[in-house]
């Protein structure tokens, strides 16, 4: 069995599908159910024995510790967290708590239940952590990408808790010996994704005649990484990344946030047209920039295709337009998961006019 943490929320939803799809290998799965997780991306596993479903936080220390001693995991998959940086810039404690405090008790907790197990185990035994990007901070627009060595830089209380965590994971291998492996990926998208970032929340409010809200001049650059390549990444990492090492996950995309936007107006021009045959691209609306945006991230993968073979198996186009046909082809997730409280934030973040 493996624990995965925050496996309810949009990649780690994801990533426990796909475990599943490919292996019979029992997931216990541990979520807090905040605001973005979500059973209801887990459907499909209602019944199935393999999936063993706890609501709890990483932050809750007795709850950990009574489920590694009874499931005896082999490996620990860590995607909880708090992950929005706007949220984090309206209020950065749950980010502190949850991405700093969080990881340091589930440190502890598996530190305490490592040293229980036997030699063969212990061998045998991974804690995996799912970090971003974002730790590194902004790139000049010709800067060559991130690669595992950039210095950490980050700009939001999010990318800052983030970075944290990661130092902690680190510490954590080299004072206790706790055998650790950590992902920085690049920006995730596909199904299931909570309708507050880029991708969904165009979607949605492109078929719901609402404005699509562009900050600033949309010519951030962010790699863009399909959610299902990304999960792949975590496996192969699981399986044989080096102890202690760190690995980059990108998509090799890099795209303007706007040139995103335009490609997801014209792929529902194309699916799911206007009634009156106008482009959705006439919605686009452009908003003050955030503090601190930071203007390009960009991923240098190449470690980890080196090192274990591993490259994304989707192109930017291939990956939006099964993006958009999910968002096409579960319109009742989207209404359930577009809940008062997001259309709140939406209106907090963006405009009352644009919620």
């Amino acid at each position: 069995m493996i624990l995965v943490t925050g496996g309810a929320g949009f990649i780690g939803s994801n990533f426990v599908l796909d475990w599943l799809a490919q292996s019979d290998e029992p997931v216990l799965n541990l979520d807090a159910l905040t605001y973005a997780g979500n059973l209801e991306n887990l459907a499909s596993l209602a019944g199935d024995a393999r999936h063993v479903f706890v609501h709890g936080s990483i932050a809750d220390a007795d709850l950990l510790a009574r489920l590694l001693a009874e499931h005896q995991p082999r490996a620990v998959v860590n995607f909880a967290a708090e992950s929005h940086v706007d949220r984090s810039i309206h209020g950065p404690e749950d980010f502190i708590q949850t991405n700093i405090v969080g990881t340091f008790r589930l440190l502890e907790a598996v530190r305490a239940y490592y040293a229980t197990l036997a030699d063969v185990e212990r061998e045998a035994f991974r804690f995996l952590h799912v970090s971003t990007d974002e730790v590194y901070g902004s790139l000049e627009k010709d800067a060559p990408a991130f690669s595992e060595t950039h210095r950490y830089e980050p700009n939001s209380p999010y990318s800052a808790s983030k970075a944290a965590s990661d130092h902690l994971v680190r510490a954590y291998h080299h004072t206790y010996g706790l055998p650790v492996l950590t992902t920085n990926c690049s920006n995730n998208y596909g199904p299931f994704h909570f309708p507050e970032k880029l991708i969904p929340l165009v979607i949605h409010n492109a078929l719901a005649g609402k404005p699509l809200p562009i900050y600033g001049d949309g010519q951030q650059i962010r790699d863009w990484l399909y959610v299902k390549d990304h999960c792949s990444a975590i496996r192969r990492v699981l399986a044989a990344g080096r102890l202690g090492e760190v690995y980059n996950v990108g998509g090799w995309n890099e795209k303007a946030n706007l040139e995103v936007v335009h490609t997801l107006c014209d792929l529902l021009d194309e699916l799911s047209p206007r009634a009156d045959g106008q482009s959705y691209r006439c919605q686009i609306t452009y908003v003050a920039d955030r503090p601190g945006h930071d203007r390009r991230y960009a991923i240098d993968a190449r470690k980890l295709e080196q090192e274990l073979g591993w490259k994304p198996a989707e192109t930017f186009s291939t990956g939006m337009r099964k993006t958009v046909r999910w968002y096409l082809d579960h319109p009742q997730w989207v209404a359930n998961v577009t809940s008062g409280s997001y259309r709140d934030w939406v209106g907090q973040q963006y405009g009352a006019d644009k919620a």
